[in-house]
C-alpha cells in the first residue's frame, strides 16, 4: 500500500496493477472506497488487516473492475441509489455498454476481462448520495460513466476520490498511459449517458482539485489540475448515434 493523502492509502493490483482500491481512515475504523477486481480479495483483506479492518465498502460504481472484491470481504457495502440496480446484478456486461464501438481488438477482449474480473453480485446495505459523510470526505455525484457514480472529495486539503469520472489510462487500450499531464473522459462505449460524464468532469474541474486519486493508474497531483479537467471534457465527441439501453441479462436501466 501506498499513502496517498492524510488517512488515504491506495492498493494497486491486478493487470499491470491498474486496478485501485482506496482505504479512509474513519475514526473508528477503516472505509474501503472501491473494490477493485476478484484477483485481489487476498491482497484487499491483508491491506484492510493491517488497517485495523474494515467497517464498510462504498462502490465508487458497480462496473466489474471496481465491485471485484465486494462479495468476499464481510463488510456492508454501500453505494449511490441509482447504482443499486447493477451492483446486485448477475451480470457484469450492463445493459448500456456498447462494446462494438471500441477498436479491434479491445472490443473482443473486453468483454472477457469484464468476466475475468468481476466478482458476482454484490448485496447494497445502504445507500449514500451527494452531500453524505464518508471518513471526513463529502460525496458527490458524477454521473455518466455510470448512473450512480460517485466520488468523495475533502476541502480541506482539496482531494477527490474519483473512481472513473477520468481516465489517466486509454480507455480503449488497457493499461497504455496518456501523455503526463493530460486526462480523459471514458470513451462512449463504456458510458451510460456520455454527455453527463462530460458534465460531470466539468464539475469536478470546478472544485479545483489538488489531488486526483482515480479509479486506474497514480494519484496525480498539482495546481492546474483544473485546466486537465477541462481539456478532458472537450476530447471525446459524442457517439454518431445515441446509446439506447441494450436488452442483456442485466437488468434494465431504473
Amino acid at each position: 500500500m501506498e499513502k496517498v493523502a492524510d488517512g488515504v492509502w491506495l492498493l494497486r493490483g491486478d493487470a499491470r496493477k491498474s486496478m485501485n482500491i482506496y482505504f479512509l481512515d474513519g475514526g473508528d475504523g477503516v472505509v474501503q472506497f472501491d473494490a477493485g477486481t476478484k484477483a485481489m480479495v487476498k491482497s484487499a483483506r491483508a491491506a484492510a488487516e493491517e488497517l485495523g479492518g474494515v467497517k464498510r465498502i462504498v462502490l465508487g460504481h458497480a462496473h466489474a473492475d471496481h465491485r471485484g472484491t465486494a462479495p468476499s470481504l464481510s463488510a456492508p457495502v454501500y453505494c449511490h441509489p441509482d447504482e443499486v440496480v447493477h451492483a446486485e446484478a448477475e451480470d457484469a456486461l450492463w445493459s448500456y455498454l456498447d462494446l462494438s464501438q471500441l477498436p479491434a481488438p479491445a472490443r473482443w477482449i473486453y468483454p472477457l476481462l469484464l468476466r475475468r474480473w468481476d466478482g458476482g453480485a454484490v448485496k447494497i446495505d445502504g445507500t449514500v448520495s451527494e452531500g453524505d459523510e464518508v471518513a471526513g470526505f463529502r460525496v458527490i455525484h458524477f454521473p455518466g460513466h455510470a448512473p450512480g457514480q460517485i466520488g468523495l472529495w475533502r476541502e480541506s486539503d482539496r482531494v477527490a476520490i474519483i473512481s472513473d469520472v477520468v481516465y489517466l489510462i486509454d480507455s480503449t487500450r488497457l493499461g497504455q498511459h496518456l501523455p503526463e499531464g493530460e486526462a480523459s473522459v471514458p470513451h462512449p462505449a463504456w458510458g451510460w449517458d456520455h454527455a453527463k460524464a462530460k458534465d460531470s468532469v466539468r464539475k469536478l474541474a470546478a472544485l479545483e482539485p489538488a489531488v486526483l486519486c482515480t479509479g486506474h493508474s497514480e494519484p496525480v497531483r498539482g495546481e492546474n489540475l483544473r485546466a486537465m479537467l477541462e481539456r478532458a471534457a472537450r476530447c471525446w465527441s459524442a457517439p454518431p448515434r445515441s446509446i439506447e439501453p441494450r436488452r442483456r441479462s442485466a437488468p434494465p436501466l431504473p
